[in-house]
């Protein structure tokens, strides 16, 4: 593509090629040693999409991503857009069996996994040989990570395919805005569920519509995203491109021209502020208080050390943030914007919290809402502003077609209100007076933890298996650090002798990813239900939270 051509329309891929070779001697991405500029992103990107369109891949297969921050994520996520086709994040804690229901549920047609998570892949229950070819990458900061290897079907190097197939653009026809984007999320039961967006939809209500900072405004013809493009711009998002709020980002400042580092390996605060410096990072988004307060201690620890200097924001998305961590935030980094950002899978960015120098937030967020934002009573009306009234936040406008191979849920979710289709989100909210919304919280049992989600059903439905367990609720536990911390409430079997913490986690661990595994374990007497056998999660917690926070 010239460097003349302008988008025809919303399609990713076609932004893209607008896009790159205006900034093609800029970095687009930095992940440890990796470094792309978008010049290479585009050629590397042009070689993967003529591999895989010599294996079959085509409009609408899916290419499954089981891996951690790398540059070729993003590689990979824009050759399946050059050939229609559809990436699938699937969260690289996952076990065998959880990965299992993610190839079947998306279908995927390839997969792309880093070495040290073959181990995995090859505890898939019944095996991968359906996978048309498994391309395995070397993770880009190995020193940091561990796990098992395994021989894999029809497996080969990433960089082999790459240096075996052609540079030259690859021309798919049929390309627009119509061309499926998927995003699995936990949504509000115990299986992940695929959040299937148009592309157009997605620029729009995910990424910003070509106003990344959300300061100008969306974009009102997709050929003005080229005056929006950026001189200089370094992004630095903590969560895992396997998450929302990094892809999106990280996309929005691609079709922008700016850069965006990513932090390989697990979190390590000191080399995330050394990065910040290194890189002269302009923005910084964590991911709750699991991610945030080590950053804040880290910097407390040590004065004098980082500078921080072209730092102008600091954001945070996927999980709340604490009161207290937004003060402190605020303390260290003033005349910086603190940013709380609202939104889900399902609904894309919602509205934001800024809060400007010396104010002392408190509660979770509270946001102005946004063009179709409501908060509905159980009615599906309107919550009257400083009624005091608790409803659901439900979101208009942009939204998804839906969940993949789930139309029951797809009906649940999205409903229909006076002729307008709606987002019901899960998050429980009050109206302030002045017309501000305040979040309460989820209105489902779901735990959020460090950003995960945590689904009670799941881990009681393994957990209810282990010899010593005669019944067994699952709940959150306030956590300084987690937001929320996975707890066990367990009735032992009579006679026989109590599991520990250490025996629980240990049988759970071959079944369920790390972050799931109970945190504590609380031992009673019966764990209440209904007449009907229904959980009292209520009890549970209250139970839970007067023994471990006594």
């Amino acid at each position: 593509m010239s460097e003349g051509t302008l988008p025809t329309n919303y399609n990713f891929f076609e932004m893209w090629e607008a896009i790159w070779p205006r900034a093609k001697d800029r970095v687009a991405i930095v992940c440890g040693p990796q470094v792309r500029t978008y010049e290479q992103l585009a050629e590397r990107t042009n070689r993967l999409a003529n591999y895989l369109r010599s294996k079959g891949v085509g409009p609408g297969d899916s290419i499954g991503l089981f891996m951690r921050n790398d540059a070729s994520y993003m590689e990979a996520m824009l050759a399946a857009f050059a050939l229609r086709a559809v990436p699938v994040n699937m969260n690289h804690r996952y076990t065998g069996e959880e990965l299992s229901y993610l190839l079947n549920d998306s279908g995927a047609k390839v997969l792309l996994v880093h070495e040290t998570l073959t181990g995995a892949v090859g505890a898939v229950p019944g095996g991968v040989d359906h996978l048309e070819v498994i391309l395995v990458l070397k993770d880009p900061d190995p020193s940091t990570v561990s796990g098992e290897i395994a021989a894999l079907p029809n497996q080969v190097w990433f960089e082999d395919a790459l240096s075996s197939s052609s540079a030259e653009p690859v021309i798919t026809e049929g390309r627009s805005g119509d061309d499926v984007y998927l995003m699995y999320t936990g949504g509000t039961t115990g299986r992940p569920k695929g959040v299937v967006w148009r592309h157009e939809d997605a620029f729009f209500a995910c990424i910003g519509g070509g106003d990344p900072m959300r300061l100008l405004g969306p974009v009102d013809a997709p050929e003005q995203l080229i005056e929006r493009m950026v001189d200089a711009f370094c992004y630095l998002p903590l969560a895992p491109l396997m998450h929302a709020a990094a892809q999106w980002t990280t996309l929005s400042w691609l079709l922008a021209g700016g850069t965006t580092v990513l932090m390989p390996g697990t979190l390590d605060p000191e080399a995330v502020w050394d990065v910040v410096d290194e890189r002269g990072v302009n923005v910084l988004t964590t991911v709750g208080d699991a991610v945030a307060r080590p950053l804040v201690e880290a910097w407390e620890a040590n004065p004098g050390r980082w500078q921080g200097a072209g730092l102008f924001s600091l954001s945070n998305g996927g999980a709340p943030l604490s009161p207290s961590i937004k003060a402190r935030m605020g303390e260290l980094f003033p005349g910086r914007a603190i940013v709380d950002a609202i939104g889900s899978s399902e609904s894309g960015v919602q509205g934001s919290q800024r809060l400007q120098a010396g104010e002392n937030p408190t509660g979770l967020a509270r946001f102005a809402p946004g063009v179709g934002t409501q908060v509905f009573d159980e009615n599906l009306r309107p919550v009257e502003p400083g009624s005091e009234v608790i409803g659901r936040v439900a979101n208009a406008g942009r939204l998804p077609q839906g969940y993949l191979n789930d139309p029951v849920k797809t009906a649940e979710t999205f409903v229909e209100v006076d002729g307008v289709r709606y987002c019901i989100t899960g998050d429980m909210a009050t109206v302030e007076a002045d017309g501000t919304i305040q979040l309460l919280g989820r209105g489902s049992q779901c735990i959020n933890t460090g950003g995960e989600k945590v689904f009670p059903e799941e881990v009681e439905a393994m957990l209810v298996d282990h010899p010593g367990v005669h019944d067994v609720l699952v709940v959150g536990v306030p956590d300084d650090r987690w937001g929320s911390a996975v707890a066990a409430v367990v009735s032992p079997v009579a006679g026989a002798e109590a599991p520990t913490l250490e025996e629980i986690r240990e049988f759970l661990r071959s079944s369920l990813a790390g972050y799931k595994l109970p945190k504590h374990l609380v031992l009673v007497d019966t764990v209440e239900r209904s007449p009907a056998g229904k959980a009292d999660y209520r009890w549970a917690r209250a139970a839970a939270e007067a023994e471990i926070l006594a």
